[in-house]
């Protein structure tokens, strides 16, 4: 009997207004990294090993590589930093086969969205996957709620 693992990224991105209301919503796939596939590996034998909790955004359109091993242009400052996300186990197709990471952030300031990622640290570390968005505005106070999905298939 052969077994094959596959590794499926997708998510969603929305952004509210201050007043609550949905300005825009974008569902995306990903690709997963080389150096991410290398890190999972890692996690399945060392009881050390980093997991990935960590939600990024940033500004660059550049094109989706295998070999990227970070954002293109990391957004570090107006409130939509890197941040640690609430990580879960979720159902895709079997029980638990899906990472699923959650992060809101609220901006300070007006950025234009064009990649999300997926990392094992607060700065640096190993990015598993990264997704472009297409060009998404966001002013200051509102907020954007990303959930970026990582299925084991």
């Amino acid at each position: 009997m052969k077994n094959k693992i596959t590794l499926k990224g997708f998510g969603n991105l929305k952004c509210f207004r201050k007043d609550g209301s949905l300005k825009w919503s974008l569902d995306f796939g990903n690709l997963i990294v080389n150096a991410g596939k290398a890190q999972l590996a890692l996690l399945a034998g060392d009881a050390s090993a980093t997991p990935f909790t960590y939600l990024a955004i940033g500004t660059s359109s550049t094109a989706v590589a295998a070999a990227q091993t970070a954002l293109a242009a990391e957004i570090v400052d107006s409130g939509l930093e890197r941040a640690a996300a609430t990580v879960s186990r979720t159902t895709t197709t079997v029980a638990n086969d899906t990472l699923t990471l959650v992060k809101t952030w609220t901006a300070t300031g007006s950025k234009s969205i064009e990649e999300i990622g997926v990392f094992n640290a607060a700065s640096a570390g190993t990015m598993l996957g990264r997704a472009l968005t297409t060009t998404k505005s966001v002013v200051s106070g509102e907020t954007i709620t990303g959930t970026y999905n990582v299925q084991f298939a």
